[in-house]
């Protein structure tokens, strides 16, 4: 499981910008831990990128 800075570090856009894509739905999918610690598989981001290949 990736860290937030890890997938915002391999897509290149700010925490800032994530998070605008993520209100609108088209950020990759997060989980939240019990700890309140943000992660993301990696099953999820690279079909994530899948699908930005997909759509352009």
């Amino acid at each position: 499981m990736l860290k937030l800075p890890e997938v915002l570090k391999e897509i290149e856009i700010s925490r800032a910008a994530f998070y605008r894509m993520r209100a609108r739905g088209k950020a990759p999918k997060l989980i939240k831990l019990p700890n309140g610690q943000i992660r993301c598989r990696r099953t999820d981001l690279d079909a994530w990128w899948s699908s930005m290949e997909t759509a352009a």
